[in-house]
């Protein structure tokens, strides 16, 4: 069944827990990163975990030795997942695949903003390629474009594709799993909801009808 990631953007961090409380009836996982942890520190990570399933969302983009460095600490606070950069090339992604035991790798394939056109859409093919070959779980892929979806599940096979762009983005929810996204990322359409369980509850109940 197709699942629901919220990406957790918040600089508080009551307020992050709070929200994570109110929404956690409704999600696959909670996606928090860099604005988060800088503000409230690694122990986060722990905190969010006691709700649900956390993804650290890094993107991780560094040599080998630096990117276990970042993977292990990511790790030894209890996050399921860790998002790292594939451009970086194979021997850093393998590093990160190697270092994480349990937790799941997920390599950007391409990203959701217009910038993605620039330079990462030419190099999207032998980063969906790589990433499979060195056992990363899944794969980063717009929702903002779901026809890139479509294309980057033709290479993929049964990886993860965790779909952000959904909401604030323009990205569609449903378009984005018909394309061949196992779960949407969706951020500001809930945090910054009146009502985050009302919003939270739209999306999920989008996905499960």
């Amino acid at each position: 069944m197709a699942g629901l990631i919220l990406a957790l953007d918040v600089t508080d961090r009551e307020k992050a827990i709070n929200i994570a409380n109110e929404v956690a009836d409704y999600l696959h996982a909670i996606k928090i990163g860099w604005p988060l942890v800088m503000a409230a520190g690694m122990d986060i990570i722990d905190s969010l975990s006691q709700i649900k399933p956390i993804i650290c969302d890094f993107k991780v983009a560094d040599i080998p030795n630096t990117t276990k460095l970042i993977v292990r600490e990511a790790r030894n606070h209890g996050a399921m997942g860790i998002i790292v950069h594939g451009f970086v090339g194979r021997d850093s992604i393998k590093a990160a695949v190697d270092e994480a035991g349990k937790m799941k790798v997920y390599v950007v394939a391409e990203m959701s903003h217009p910038g993605a056109l620039d330079f990462m859409q030419k190099h999207t093919d032998d980063i969906v390629l790589m990433a499979k070959e060195v056992g990363a779980a899944g794969l980063i892929a717009p929702a903002t474009r779901p026809e890139r979806i479509t294309h980057i599940r033709s290479l993929a096979g049964d990886m993860e594709i965790l779909a952000p762009g959904v909401g604030a983005q323009g990205g569609s929810a449903k378009e984005a799993i018909e394309a061949g996204a196992t779960h949407i990322i969706v951020g500001r359409r809930i945090y910054e909801a009146n009502e985050p369980a009302k919003a939270a509850k739209a999306l999920y109940d989008e996905l499960t009808l």
